[in-house]
């Protein structure tokens, strides 16, 4: 323990040797200073500095011998006397309630599954007759009725499809295929689904895709830009969704810009929260909180970096970077 105490205060000793070591150097260079004087001063100094460090030494470990003491008669007592029956009952009733509350947290966590698993076969029933729906709607001859319909079919079909995957997102990195993406493709699908929404608000879409091919799973790469693009028709007026792609630092950049209502800086960094609407009209009933805050979830996992940038009543801006190649290499060997 000596050892140890000197050498926590070892750069203490070493400042006051070398003070000392000055003084007596300063006195030998400068004839004005005696010598002699400065040499007994120097000698009393480190004798009064011995004597404080002995007895700061077992002043300071006094109390942590007395420690180590303590725990060696513990030791001993729990060897000489054996658990009595109480402390034995205490720890098998602990065990016990241990053993209850695991096996309780396993069945709850299989109750989850099992209604997880319902749900999605549920989703999975309904998609049924919602494309037998939209089916009738196209026979449908009443221009306005069938336009009208289709939207709500297109809100209903949306919600489900976001349901399915929040769903899956838990167990995504199970669901991903990584492959070279047509962004092309895959884009122009998406916005032919929301056709009928984009003309009845007389939205259109300027497309310039200088990189058309990305490295992503494409069918939650598909789930992220529905959501941009939903969003973007859902807060635009009548013009033009602007989606262009280019490359930046080796990397693949797609943004996607709508000059809409924009969004209030003191929402930016919330959006992409859990439930997170809007305060600016807090009172859109329709609005989930959820597309956004799952297309970030998504976007993580494909190791996508999601960035907005909005000015009010002005224009807003969604990027989406797509990692190097070599970086998916964090994916596999998740």
């Amino acid at each position: 323990m000596i050892k140890k105490f000197f050498i926590e205060r070892s750069s203490w000793i070493i400042l006051f040797i070398l003070l000392q070591v000055l003084t007596i150097f300063v006195a030998y260079i400068d004839s004005a200073i005696p010598l002699m004087p400065i040499l007994y001063l120097v000698f009393l100094s480190i004798l009064f500095f011995t004597i404080f460090l002995i007895f700061r030494y077992h002043k300071e470990t006094k109390f942590y011998k007395s420690l180590v003491e303590r725990e060696n008669n513990l030791d001993l007592t729990s060897i000489a006397y054996p658990e009595s029956p109480f402390e034995q009952i205490i720890e098998n009733s602990m065990a016990n309630q241990a053993e209850l509350l695991k096996q309780v947290a396993s069945q709850n966590l299989l109750t989850l599954e099992q209604e997880k698993d319902e749900l999605l076969a549920w989703i999975h029933e309904v998609k049924t007759p919602l494309t037998a729906m939209h089916l009738m709607i196209d026979r449908l001859d009443d221009v306005m009725m069938k336009t009208h319909l289709t939207y709500e079919w297109l809100r209903i079909h949306l919600l489900l499809d976001q349901q399915l995957h929040q769903k899956r997102i838990p167990s995504i990195e199970n669901d991903l295929y990584i492959e070279n993406t047509n962004l092309e493709t895959l884009i122009f699908t998406e916005i032919k689904t929301l056709q009928s929404w984009c003309i009845q608000k007389g939205i259109g879409f300027e497309i310039q895709l200088e990189i058309e091919e990305v490295l992503s799973d494409a069918k939650w790469l598909a789930f992220i830009i529905r959501q941009l693009l939903t969003n973007a028709v859902k807060y635009s007026t009548a013009s033009d969704i602007m989606i262009t792609s280019y490359e930046q630092a080796e990397q693949t950049i797609l943004e996607v810009k709508n000059f809409g209502r924009g969004i209030d800086p003191r929402d930016i960094p919330r959006i992409f929260d859990r439930g997170f609407t809007s305060t600016t009209t807090h009172q859109d009933r329709a609005a989930t909180g959820m597309g956004l805050y799952l297309a970030k979830k998504a976007a993580q996992s494909l190791l996508i970096h999601i960035h907005v940038n909005s000015e009010l009543y002005a224009e807003t801006t969604f990027t989406l970077t797509f990692p190097k190649r070599n970086e998916f290499l964090n994916i596999t060997s998740m």
